[in-house]
């Protein structure tokens, strides 16, 4: 098996986990804060807007499985890479769309898959995605790990992420996990 890890932000972590906890070739999925300039960040800091870190999810897949090129493509098609510091709801640069890249392949083929949804206009707006080496990612608290799994009958999942879940399952329908 050929692992690789890349870390992304793209709004709520519990959605981008949710989706990425069930796509085939993805073997861990962690939610937790990159970006920032606080050692040690806590939800309720990260919250409040000022540690500057984004809340993410650092996915590990098998490369073998299924290709950095589609996971960028699941991450860009499962959140508004067009709004800066928004997903619906919302606000702030916690929320903000970020792909963290941990070696040069990473970027180029973020760069690669950036370019060609501006020139195949797949949005109406341009993409406002941040692209950054990862200097540091922090696990979040445990009760945000899972969160969708845990808590499917919570306002939040039943409202924002079930929705989510079920276009990612339209959309990738190649790429489920059985």
């Amino acid at each position: 098996m050929s692992h690789q890890t890349i870390t992304f932000g793209g709004g709520c972590f519990w959605c981008t986990e949710a989706v990425f906890r069930a796509t085939r070739g993805v073997i861990d999925v962690e939610v937790g804060y990159a970006g920032g300039e606080s050692k040690m960040p806590t939800y309720e800091s990260v919250c409040s807007g000022a540690t500057g870190h984004a809340e993410v999810v650092r996915v590990t897949f098998d490369a073998d499985e299924i290709s950095l090129a589609k996971v960028f493509e699941i991450f860009f098609l499962t959140h508004n890479p067009t709004t800066l510091n928004r997903q619906g709801a919302d606000i702030g640069t916690q929320y903000r769309s970020v792909i963290f890249f941990s070696s040069e392949e990473q970027r180029l083929c973020a760069e690669e898959v950036m370019q060609r949804i501006d020139r195949e206009q797949v949005f109406d707006k341009p993409l406002v995605t941040e692209l950054s080496p990862l200097s540091a990612f922090y696990r979040a608290e445990e009760y945000h790990q899972r969160y969708f799994e845990k808590n499917p009958n919570a306002g939040y999942c039943q409202v924002v992420i079930d929705p989510k879940i079920a276009a990612f399952r339209k959309k990738f329908a190649d790429t489920l996990k059985i």
